[in-house]
This record gives structure tokens, sequence and C-alpha cells, in this order.
């Protein structure tokens, strides 16, 4: 059933929840765990699920995109026919940039078109976890639906700038939906993960549809609009699940991956892929500590490292203490240099005798190429 689907992946529609992150990349290309990127997740749980032609809708700062994804041979989606195609910001009528996520899908009715598949697979880049789409995908054709969108029970408020709360009926049948509502403190709610399944040539229909009728959010004026008159069901992922919506919200769940029992939710039965890089062993000096921490390959530690994640290439010098902290690639941290709960970006350099902290709350960050 999941060769009858194809897929589509947004990169940038949340870019501006972590504008430190996003200022030189897309969303889908932040950096995680040491050695993937945010959209590793969703194309995997895609290839995972047997979908071999995902479109990928880009918009801006997408260099770092096309350089991680290459021709798809890493996914196996380096094929002649599908494969990972990129689709630009702007459709054959406009040469202007979409400004929301309605003028993004009918810039891509093209794509749809040309294909056969009969179901469409969309999916956000803000959400970390390992997902069987293939589950839905069934249960979405189980029940006659025309959309089915997934969600994941949580607890309190929601800290996103935009999110949706979905109200099933015993069914599964969604029979409520509000955007932004205000949520008590131990409620539990049913947060939609920007995770949906439709029919293909209905998706194609209701854009145009919205388009003639000048509409302009595919969420309040499609979805909840129509909760009466659309066979909309919702999918409950019980699994982990990650949203990344702000720098605090980044951090924590990074540090989370430090917990054995979320690495084998996130990595256990099913491969997540991303690109393969020949990088040398790390390396330990002499009276180097390191505890409770993720090691990339090409490291050189001289220091103590606690509960850290370091990405590939990163170097901590001689007697240097860094804990609680997320290191990116090539970043050089100096001698007696004392750090916690920091963030730097990739190529940052650190140097001598500085000391640094933040807190679980607020991490300190040190954008890309920055030298403090």
């Amino acid at each position: 059933m999941a060769n009858s689907a194809v897929g589509v992946i947004f990169s940038n529609v949340h870019d501006e929840n972590i504008p430190e992150l996003s200022r030189h990349r897309t969303m889908a290309s932040i950096p995680f765990g040491g050695r993937y990127r945010l959209i590793d997740f969703t194309l995997s749980n895609m290839v995972n699920a047997g979908i071999t032609t995902v479109g990928v809708v880009t918009k801006y700062n997408y260099q770092s995109l096309l350089d991680h994804l290459g021709s798809g041979k890493d996914w196996d989606l380096a094929r002649k026919d599908g494969g990972i195609i990129l689709l630009p910001p702007y459709s054959d009528e406009t040469d202007a940039p979409y400004t929301n996520r309605l003028e993004a899908l009918k810039g891509i009715t093209g794509f749809l078109n040309h294909r056969n598949e009969d179901y469409v697979v969309i999916s956000d880049c803000d959400g970390i976890a390992r997902i069987d789409y293939a589950a839905i995908l069934a249960y979405h054709e189980e029940k006659g639906a025309d959309i089915t969108m997934v969600y994941h029970v949580e607890e309190g408020p929601v800290d996103s700038g935009y999110y949706m709360t979905l109200t099933p009926g015993e069914d599964g049948r969604i029979t409520g939906m509000k955007i932004n509502p205000r949520l008590k403190a131990k409620s539990k709610n049913n947060v939609y993960i920007n995770i949906m399944v439709l029919n293909r040539e209905f998706l194609i229909n209701i854009i145009q549809d919205a388009v003639t009728r000048g509409l302009s959010s595919f969420g309040k004026d499609i979805l909840s609009k129509n909760v009466d008159t659309l066979k909309i069901y919702g999918y409950n992922f019980e699994g982990y699940y990650a949203g990344v919506d702000s720098l605090q919200k980044y951090y924590q769940h990074s540090m989370e991956l430090l917990q054995k029992d979320v690495r084998d939710a996130l990595f256990g039965a099913r491969d997540i892929y991303t690109k393969v890089r020949d990088s040398a062993p790390s390396k330990y000096a002499d009276g180097a500590q390191v505890k409770n921490s993720l090691i990339s390959d090409g490291c050189e530690i001289e220091g103590t490292v606690e509960n850290c994640i370091l990405f590939r290439g990163v170097k901590i010098g001689k007697g240097s203490v860094v804990r609680n902290s997320i290191i990116m690639q090539d970043t050089v941290i100096g001698s007696g240099v004392q750090l916690d709960c920091v963030i730097t970006d990739k190529n940052v350099v650190v140097r001598d005798r500085r000391h640094l902290a933040g807190c679980e709350e607020l991490p300190y960050f040190i954008a890309k190429g920055r030298m403090l």
C-alpha cells in the first residue's frame, strides 16, 4: 500500500521557531543527535514504509539541505523514476515565493498531477519520531477517510506559536478542531503533529477549490471549517515524539538522547538514515574523561566531557571541562575552557580559558563561525 503513496515534506515552514539555528539553513537541515538532520527522521520514516517518491518543498536558505540530500542515495532514493524531487517555492504562474501552506500546495499541484499514486503523505520537519507510515496508510484506507491527521497526546500548554488540537469520536472521526486554544496546565490534549494522509486526487481538488474561492489558510479555511462535511479521521501516535518549536525544546530533546529508552525508541527497530561520511575514529588523549555523552566520529578529546553531544570533528583542549552541552561539527574548544549548558553551531572557536554557561531553560548559544 505504501508503494501507492507519494511523500511531500515541507522543509521551511517552521524556520521562525528557531531563528538561532535556521538563520543559515532550513528547519529540515538543522543538525540533531551528533550526525543527523531533522529531515532524516521524516525521510527515513517514508522510506521504511516503502514510499520511493518524495517531493521536498523548499523556500530559502536551502543550500545546506541540498548538500545533505545529494542524489538521495543514502536513503536509497537515487532513482530514475521518483526518488527525491526538490520542489521550488513558487508555481508556474508566479515568481514570488509562497507565504503560507495553501500557496505552497498550490505551487506543487503540477508535481501531484504527474504522479499516479493513490495517496499523499504530507509531513513537516519539526518533529522527531520513528513512525510507521504504512500503518497510518492502512488506517486511512480502512476508514475510507478523506484526510487522516496524526496526533500525539501531550500534557499541559503548548509553547508553539501555531498548533492545533483534535477531538476524535469513538470511531476515530474528528468531531472538533481548535487552533491555538488556551490549554490548562495539567490537561491532556490531542495535539496535531503536522503529519497527514490524503487521497491524491482529493487533495488536488480541494486545492483548486480553495484557490477559486480565494481562501488563504489550509488549517482554518479547509480543515477546521469543514470538520462536519469532510471525512477527517485522527490517528493516535503513541510512541516517543519530540516537537522542536524553540531553542529550549531543541536543547531539551537533544539531551533526552542521553537516556537509553529514548535512543531505543528512536533508533531501535527501524533504521534512521543519514548522509554517510567517511570520518576517522575519535581520539581520546591520556587523561581525557568522557561520561554519559554521545561522541561522533573524528573528535579529539583531551579534557573532560560530561552529559554532552559532540558532532563530527569537535576538538576539546587540555584541561577543558564541557558539561550539559551540544557542540556541533568542527567546533574547536581551547585549553582551560569551562562550558555548561552551551549550544555551539558549526565551526565555532572558543579560545583558551573562556568560561561560558547557560541553563536548561535558556542555553547559551554561539552562532555559526563565531570566535569567542
